[in-house]
């Protein structure tokens, strides 16, 4: 029988290349969003045009639908958790929520990184959101049996996103031969993940019982120094990159609007246990190692230009910072 799977979304990093996936493997993929994202949806994708939040569209655009798998991309706070639960709630034979690997204790005590890892990040409001989302759906599942299966990514990357705090302005600053400030002294330790190689475990586990009620992290196991993220990507952009260094409190103080960000996440060294993943789901296997993929992710950005956008923001805080 045909698996029937709605996506929340559909279009990002994680889900694009999971939704493409599903499709490729006979899954009746669906997604649903405000239809405004530059990625077009995957080949035999149905894709539905309405806006979550928007109770009334969203009960045109499913008309009632059921769907034995229903995944949220687009899912950040407790309020839009429940908003999934009443609505999907005895219509879906799975909920999938995608939480976060930064709702793991900050500072972690010891590596590597489990599913049992304690939940814990009083410095990033985003993490103890998703942790408090988590919290919702377990009383859910332990209260009323909701199916409910939890997904922990951490960085996870494609040819669309630059895997650097400072994104493409980190770029342009490198092949302009301006410094750029990295927190710490750059050695703490990070994995990245190639979406494609999460899609793999992601689609392993649609529709998947043993899955019903659990939760799951799913990461490669490339990790690299921001040093070497930096040098790789400077070397795929044609210069080498010249780093100065600043705390990770300093650089949230010079960016109010991303304060946690560091110190609740990218300032700590991460490496994971990807044995809970590989039991369920034996094909996953990560092989797109990150020097790799820069020179994809680098040739993309050059051949589209409108995905060169330079933050203004973290210029000026940079410059402020190497004074």
């Amino acid at each position: 029988m045909t698996v029937t799977v709605l996506f929340i979304g559909g279009t990002g990093t994680i889900s694009s290349a999971a939704s493409t996936l599903a499709a490729e493997r006979g899954m009746q993929v669906t997604l649903l969003n405000r239809g405004r994202s530059r990625r077009p949806p995957a080949e035999g994708v149905e894709a539905l045009t309405a806006d979550i939040a928007d109770a009334g569209a969203v009960d045109a655009a499913l008309a009632g639908r059921e769907f034995d798998v229903v995944v949220d991309m687009i899912a950040f706070t407790p309020d839009q958790v429940q908003r999934d639960i009443d609505r999907f709630e005895g219509r879906t034979g799975q909920y999938v929520f995608i939480s976060s690997a930064s709702a793991y204790q900050k500072p972690v005590a010891h590596l590597p990184i489990t599913e049992s890892t304690p939940l814990r990040n009083p410095f990033w409001q985003y993490s103890r959101d998703k942790i408090a989302c988590e919290e919702l759906l377990t009383a859910a599942y332990r209260e009323r049996d909701l199916p409910v299966t939890v997904l922990r990514p951490s960085h996870t990357y494609d040819k669309w996103s630059i895997p650097a705090f400072g994104g493409w302005t980190a770029i342009d600053r490198i092949r302009r031969g301006a410094e750029i400030v990295v927190h710490g002294d750059g050695t703490s330790v990070w994995t990245l993940t190639h979406a494609d190689d999460f899609a793999v475990g992601f689609v392993g586990l649609l529709g998947n019982p043993l899955a019903y009620g659990d939760t799951f992290q799913i990461t490669s196991g490339f990790a690299y120094t921001w040093n070497e993220i930096y040098g790789i990507l400077g070397r795929a952009a044609g210069a080498e990159p010249k780093l100065r260094y600043a705390t990770s409190a300093a650089i949230e103080q010079a960016l109010p609007d991303r304060a946690g960000q560091l110190t609740g996440d990218m300032a700590h060294s991460v490496v994971f246990d990807n044995a809970k993943i590989r039991r369920l789901v034996p094909d996953f296997n990560p092989v797109i190692a990150f020097h790799r993929a820069a020179d994809e992710i680098i040739a993309w950005h050059d051949a589209h230009p409108e995905l060169q956008r330079v933050d203004p923001a973290l210029e000026a805080a940079w410059d402020g910072l190497l004074r």
